[in-house]
């Protein structure tokens, strides 16, 4: 099909359409940053935002909810105004659009679950580029464009074009407002039709969006229904992923890491194919849930036929994601970490602790807005994980660095803190989160270990650390 109209995307997304039928010659983009010709994608728009989207002269507006006299400005403007009934139809179609239009010929890999998609992503996106490919992926440090609920990754691959490989995150499971968005990682992964698909762990994370366990079961093997690619790769060491290899195609290849997988951990040696690869000491990295990302990505790069040299040589000169276990001091050692679920809590606690020699402290930023549930087994994580530690435990709510999003309600602190009090872990809580890390500092001396864990709450803790440095 030579011309996208706005009929024909209005009938692709189950969306009604307002406004007359036109040629669209432009991208899928955000608002701010449209051009003549590209189509809108916005969650909601007023009838500011239509004035704004005419005045840059695009050909359409797509919206999940048009609020005010968004409808009546546009047919004023005379502004094509889809109105879909869910705007992931709409970033899925896209997605693909762009993916055929600009990249048809690129490999793509798709990796979902519930924990290590940003690193094992950029993992493989690092290993992919070394070995002389143009690579683009959708992790990013602050994982802005992973959700795919915004038109972001259709835009990039527009602008960047000619990609000959994509690494894409796939949330495993999402929603906006009250609304969760069902079967999203099956409607993205068939959207983009990765060669290759990396299934890493099933745990529960977003508390709301699904309800038990079974439920993120049924949200990541819907990434498998409908699969065409080459091969999967599965986490040997999850017993739920590995219910999932008999979901897995007969034409496609099956690989997996962890124990008895084709990637494994030996005696602190990583084999492939039952041949060393690495030791631990040649990886920039050690923690367990890293060397667990490493195993995965070196799967997905054995996928695609990548020499054992090359993956040799790109894991050697890796570095991480920003808060992925990154130590930005050394005397006291302060570690940032994105633990913002029950895994990756434990996780980071267990690893840090391994290497901790002196005092223990752990500055924890409680999450924002997420619900009283999240919060409640975040503390029951953290208490658990703290139990026979030397520690000090400091908690922030950080309301002076969040945006509205991620403000701490009253329950959510709540419960958080009463999780502790019941399981007799001590602990101080400070509002903000210059006077948590303040703390943090001044009690401990060189010998000590400091961890950051949280998400939104304590994205901005390495700043605020460089400015206390600076006085």
């Amino acid at each position: 099909m030579k011309n996208l109209t706005t009929s024909y995307l209005a009938r692709k997304v189950n969306g009604n359409l307002w406004g007359k039928d036109k040629v669209i010659t432009g991208i899928f983009n955000i608002l701010k940053d449209s051009k003549r010709g590209d189509v809108v994608v916005r969650h909601w728009i007023d009838d500011s935002g239509v004035e704004m989207a005419d005045s840059e002269c695009v050909a359409c507006v797509v919206t999940q909810e048009a609020r005010g006299s968004a409808v009546s400005t546009a047919q004023k403007l005379d502004l094509p105004l889809i109105i879909t009934e869910k705007i992931e139809l709409i970033n899925a179609f896209a997605i693909r659009w762009a993916l055929d239009r600009f990249a048809p010929e690129s490999l793509r890999l798709v990796i979902t679950g519930t924990n290590g998609k940003s690193t094992t992503s950029h993992m493989i996106h690092h290993i992919m580029k070394e070995a002389g490919y143009q690579s683009y992926t959708n992790t990013d440090s602050l994982s802005e464009f992973n959700t795919l609920i915004d038109p972001m990754v259709a835009k990039q691959i527009a602008e960047q074009r000619d990609q000959e490989v994509l690494v894409l995150e796939v949330s495993e499971v999402q929603g906006w407002n009250d609304r969760i968005m069902k079967n999203h990682a099956f409607l993205m992964t068939q959207a983009i039709q990765p060669d290759v698909l990396v299934l890493t762990n099933v745990a529960m994370d977003h508390i709301g969006l699904v309800n038990s366990i079974e439920d993120v079961f049924h949200e990541i093997a819907g990434s498998l229904k409908g699969f065409t690619g080459r091969a999967v790769v599965l986490n040997k060491d999850d017993p739920l992923i590995m219910k999932m290899k008999d979901m897995v195609p007969p034409e496609a290849k099956i690989l997996s890491y962890g124990t008895g997988g084709d990637v494994e951990m030996k005696v602190d040696r990583i084999f492939l194919d039952g041949k060393l690869l690495l030791t631990k000491d040649e990886l920039p990295f050690q923690s367990p849930h890293f060397i667990q990302n490493t195993m995965a990505a070196v799967a997905a790069a054995r996928a695609l036929k990548v020499e054992t040299e090359i993956i040799k040589k790109a894991l050697a000169s890796y570095c991480a994601l920003k808060r992925r276990f990154t130590i930005i001091n050394k005397n006291p050692l302060i570690i940032d970490d994105f633990a913002h679920n029950p895994a990756g809590i434990k996780a980071t606690i267990k690893s840090t602790a391994l290497i901790s020699q002196g005092k223990f402290y752990v500055v924890c930023a409680i999450r924002g807005s997420r619900g009283i549930e999240i919060n409640k087994i975040n503390a029951t994580a953290l208490a658990e994980s703290l139990q026979n530690l030397d520690y000090v435990l400091i908690l922030t709510s950080s309301q002076e660095v969040v945006d509205e999003a991620n403000v701490v309600q009253t329950p959510e602190k709540k419960i958080f803190i009463e999780v502790l009090q019941k399981e007799g872990i001590q602990y101080t809580h400070y509002s903000e989160l210059k006077p948590a890390l303040k703390e943090a500092l001044e009690k401990s001396n060189g010998d000590d270990t400091i961890l950051l864990i949280g998400a939104q709450g304590m994205d901005p803790a390495s700043e605020v650390l460089d400015g206390f440095k600076e006085k």
